[in-house]
């Protein structure tokens, strides 16, 4: 192993944690967009109003996107043995 292979897993590594958290960030950021516009319309400063329902979101992404990220860790993961294995072997 040398280091551009490290360099390039560190990577890999980033952009994988950046694709398997952006279904649930965008959700997140789109209903807290929608909330503050509400807020501000109808001049309702309720805290605890911007929370649950981005909390909902997320769960909600998470439940809908979970197979996918699953599937997305585990080929990511299964890549880091083979390379190892080959390296090894």
């Amino acid at each position: 192993m040398n280091t551009d292979f490290i360099i390039g897993l560190a990577g890999q590594a980033v952009f994988i944690a950046l694709k398997v958290s952006a279904p649930m960030l965008l959700l997140g950021l789109v209903v807290g967009l929608i909330i503050s516009v509400f807020q501000a319309t109808t001049q309702i400063q309720e805290q605890t109003l911007a929370f649950v329902p981005k909390i909902v979101a997320v769960l909600l992404a998470l439940l809908l996107f979970g197979p996918w990220i699953l599937t997305s860790l585990i080929d990511f993961t299964f890549s880091i043995l083979d390379n190892l294995y080959k390296y090894i072997g």
